[in-house]
C-alpha cells in the first residue's frame, strides 16, 4: 500500500505572481498536476495535497481531478512540519508514504516506480531519491556505503574540502515506512537558522535508509522563479519532441517549435518551423502543419495542410487545405476536402465537404451544405447588437464577391448570389439573387461641382 503526499503549501515569492507557484503552467499542465502524473503508474491508495498559501485557489484549480484529498498547513514551518499534519489523517496506516514536492515537475513515472520498488524490496525504513549533479554547490551531499545505504547527509556549508567532491545530492523526494516515520515526526526539532522542522532530520532518525540515483539529474530540478520555469520548459520540450520524432513525426526545426505534452500526433505528420501545438490537440497522419501556425484544442484530419494560420477549439476533417492567414475559432467544423484560403475567418461555423472559402471572407454562426463556393469578401452579418443569428446555406450554392448575408437567413440548394449583393430574406432552391441598388448616374456633375467651387 502506498499513500502519496505532495507538498504544495509554500508562497513561491520568487515567482513574483498572485498565482500559487504550484499552479503555474508547464507544457499544458500545472506544476502540481505534473507531479501527480509522475505517480499514476504506482496507483497509490490515497493522494494527499498539503496546501497552505492560497490553499482554496489550489483546491479549486484541481477540483476536476477525482479522489484527491487536501490537508491544510496553516503556518508554513518547514517540510517536516508539513508532514506532521498527516498524523491525524494516517492513524492506523501500515503502508508506505511517498513524499514529493509540488514544484518539481520533471519526474518520470519510471523513476518513481524504481524508487518505490527498491524501497519495498529492501524493506527500508526510508529511501531517498538522489542525483549526481555536475555542479552540486549549494546542495546537501549524501554519503553512502557500497550498498547505497545512507551513512551521512551533510549540508553544503558544513562540507569539508574532500566532502565537497561528492556530487550526490538529496533531491528532496522520499519514500518512508509510515509507522517508522510516525514515531519520529513528533520529536523533530527546530535547531536550525530557519527555525523550521526539516524532513531530512527524520531521515537520520530511522534505519535502514537507502539512496536511489536518478539516471537524469534534470528530473529533480525544482521551480523557484520564472527563469527556472523557462529552463524546465526547455527540458520538457526536448523530451516531447524527441519522443515524437522517434515515433515517426518530422519536425523540421525543433528549436522553433513548441508542443504541449497533451498533444497527440500520428506518424508521417510534418511540423514546419515556428509552429505551436497546444492543449488537447490531435493531428492525424499525413498532415503538414505550418510554417507559422498555432493549433489549440483542435482535431485535424489526415492529409490536411495548414499554413500560417490559427485554429482553436475546432475540428477539421481529412484532405483540407487551410491558409495562409486563416483563423478558425469557436468550434468551427470543416468537412472533408474543403479549402479555407487566405484571410478567412470561421467562427462557430460548419462547412460541408468540398466547400471553398477561398479568401477575404467571414462566416460566423453559419452552416453550409456540400460543394458550396463562398466568393471573396462574403460576410455573414450574424450579430444585431444583442443576439447572434444563424445563416444556413444549401448544397452547391455560391456567393459572388462582396456579398453580405444578413442573418437569420436560409439560402436553398443551387442558389447563386450575384456579386455585391446584400441579402436579408430567405431564398428558395435554384435561384439567382441580384440585390444591388440601381445606380444613379448624373452626366456632367463633376464639372458643375468644380465650377461652383471656383465662384
Amino acid at each position: 500500500m502506498v499513500v502519496v503526499a505532495i507538498l504544495a503549501a509554500g508562497k513561491g515569492t520568487r515567482m513574483k505572481s498572485n498565482l500559487p507557484k504550484v499552479l503555474h503552467s508547464l507544457g499544458g499542465r500545472s506544476l502540481v498536476e505534473r507531479v501527480l502524473n509522475s505517480v499514476e503508474t504506482i496507483q497509490p491508495e490515497r493522494r494527499i495535497i498539503i496546501v497552505g498559501y492560497q490553499g482554496e485557489e489550489v483546491k479549486s484549480a484541481m477540483q476536476s481531478i477525482p479522489n484527491l484529498e487536501f490537508v491544510e498547513q496553516t503556518v508554513q514551518m518547514g517540510t517536516g512540519h508539513a508532514i506532521q499534519q498527516l498524523l491525524p489523517h494516517l492513524q492506523g496506516y501500515t503502508g508506505d508514504l511517498l513524499v514529493l514536492n509540488g514544484d518539481v515537475p520533471l519526474l518520470r513515472p519510471e523513476t518513481m516506480q524504481n524508487l518505490l520498488k527498491i524501497h519495498q524490496d529492501n524493506q527500508n525504513a526510508a529511501t531517498i531519491l538522489t542525483a549526481n549533479l555536475p555542479e552540486p554547490k549549494g546542495y546537501g551531499r549524501v554519503f553512502c556505503n557500497g550498498d547505497n545505504v545512507v551513512e551521512q547527509i551533510v549540508e553544503d556549508k558544513d562540507c569539508n574540502t574532500a566532502q565537497k567532491q561528492n556530487c550526490r545530492i538529496n533531491a528532496g523526494i522520499y519514500c518512508f515506512r509510515w509507522q517508522d516515520l510516525a514515531k519520529v515526526l513528533p520529536h523533530l526539532q527546530t535547531n536550525n537558522a530557519q527555525k523550521e522542522y526539516y524532513l531530512t532530520d527524520a531521515v537520520t532518525q530511522v534505519t535502514p535508509v537507502m539512496a536511489v540515483d536518478t539516471e537524469d539529474y534534470q528530473e529533480i530540478l525544482g521551480i523557484n522563479d520564472r527563469l527556472q520555469l523557462a529552463g524546465a520548459y526547455e527540458i520538457l520540450q526536448r523530451r516531447i519532441k524527441e519522443n515524437w520524432m522517434a515515433a515517426g513525426v518530422t519536425i523540421i526545426d525543433p528549436s522553433s517549435v513548441t508542443i504541449d505534452e497533451t498533444v497527440v500526433l500520428q506518424p508521417d505528420v510534418i511540423i514546419e518551423p515556428q509552429t505551436h501545438l497546444r492543449g488537447n490537440t490531435v493531428i492525424q497522419t499525413g498532415c503538414r502543419i505550418g510554417p507559422g501556425s498555432l493549433i489549440e484544442n483542435s482535431e485535424i484530419g489526415e492529409n490536411t495542410t495548414i499554413q500560417f494560420s490559427v485554429i482553436t477549439d475546432s475540428t477539421v476533417k481529412s484532405g483540407v487545405r487551410i491558409g495562409p492567414y486563416a483563423h478558425l475559432r469557436g468550434h468551427a467544423q470543416v468537412g472533408e476536402g474543403c479549402r479555407i484560403g487566405n484571410f478567412v475567418e470561421l467562427k462557430n461555423t460548419t462547412l460541408g465537404s468540398k466547400t471553398n472559402v477561398a479568401h477575404l471572407s467571414y462566416l460566423g454562426d453559419a452552416t453550409t451544405g456540400t460543394k458550396v463556393n463562398i466568393g471573396a469578401g462574403t460576410i455573414t452579418a450574424n450579430y444585431d447588437g444583442f443576439k447572434k443569428h444563424q445563416t444556413i446555406i444549401g448544397d452547391r450554392t455560391g456567393t459572388g464577391s462582396n456579398s453580405v448575408l444578413v442573418a437569420p437567413i436560409t439560402l436553398g440548394n443551387d442558389v447563386y448570389i450575384a456579386a455585391g449583393s446584400t441579402v436579408a430574406e430567405n431564398i428558395p432552391d435554384d435561384c439567382l439573387v441580384v440585390a444591388r441598388a440601381h445606380p444613379v448616374i448624373k452626366p456632367g456633375w463633376v464639372t458643375k461641382k468644380r465650377e461652383s467651387q471656383q465662384d
